[in-house]
């Protein structure tokens, strides 16, 4: 418990300055999350993804294209124009053609294609939505970090009834304790650093509260699937990149959606 507290401030020390300061010291760290969330994914254990060393190379400045190049022109409506989205399909895909079947398959390709827009577009958006307003990014934090304590909390004092095989650990009762306290909070955050209440808001704060709820889910399939407890132990008692981002990289996106959509 001490190096889990003690590597949770560390982490909090870092990024809240860097999350108060905004413009190139934060992109520049989405840019360096990035690349450590992208090599903890491809190096999971075979024979989940067979990716050669140049492909791998290719994938990461496919990523860092898509965070970092067109830095200073987001937009909520559309941080990433289609010539920039073309870019990583053709460094990805076109490999498949000349590698032999036993070196890169289209099968991983597309995986690895999936894995670049996903890391791609989570930071890119994280940048976008800082550079629009802090208060939304505090707003969608918020959310994601106060469903999953109080899921956890809930989880622990009260749980039941398990929810799925994937997480043996989570619950319906835990579940609904972090939906409640997600998006009383959330709505807390909103109307005090943001904006006024609203119907829309309160739909758009449940949503997400629940994505980030699946997205939790997602990623323990994963490592399900993988054999493993986390992704890395870049923070001691807390995992990886990816064990803390995500919940918030579903969040992140079906707010985009939910912004697009209203």
């Amino acid at each position: 418990m001490k190096v889990r507290v003690i590597s949770a401030l560390v982490a909090f020390l870092i990024f809240i300055p860097l999350i108060w300061i905004g413009s190139y010291p934060f992109a520049i760290a989405m840019g360096v999350l990035s690349i450590l969330a992208y090599r903890e994914i491809t190096d999971l254990k075979e024979p989940y993804l067979k990716i050669p060393d140049l492909v791998k190379l290719l994938g990461l400045l496919s990523i860092l294209y898509l965070v970092l190049g067109n830095y200073g022109n987001y937009s909520l409506d559309l941080s990433i124009g289609y010539p920039r989205l073309f870019v990583p399909l053709i460094l990805i895909l076109l490999p498949a053609v000349f590698y032999k079947k036993d070196k890169y398959v289209t099968k991983d390709a597309f995986a690895l294609l999936g894995i670049v827009y996903l890391l791609g577009f989570l930071f890119n958006i994280l940048i976008a939505i800082r550079n629009v307003r802090l208060g939304l990014l505090i707003y969608l934090l918020g959310v994601t970090i106060l469903t999953d304590t109080f899921a956890y909390a809930v989880g622990m004092l009260i749980g039941k009834h398990k929810m799925t095989k994937i997480s043996p650990k989570k619950s319906w009762e835990g579940f609904f304790g972090g939906l409640i306290g997600g998006v009383a909070s959330g709505l807390i955050i909103y109307t005090n650093i943001v904006g006024s209440f609203s119907f829309k808001l309160l739909i758009i704060t449940i949503l997400i509260s629940i994505a980030g709820q699946v997205g939790d889910l997602f990623y323990s399939k994963i490592k399900r699937e993988n054999g493993i407890k986390d992704f890395s132990n870049i923070m001691p008692g807390h995992g990886g990149i990816l064990d803390r981002l995500d919940s918030l990289s579903f969040v992140v996106f079906t707010y985009i959606v939910l912004y697009w959509l209203f």
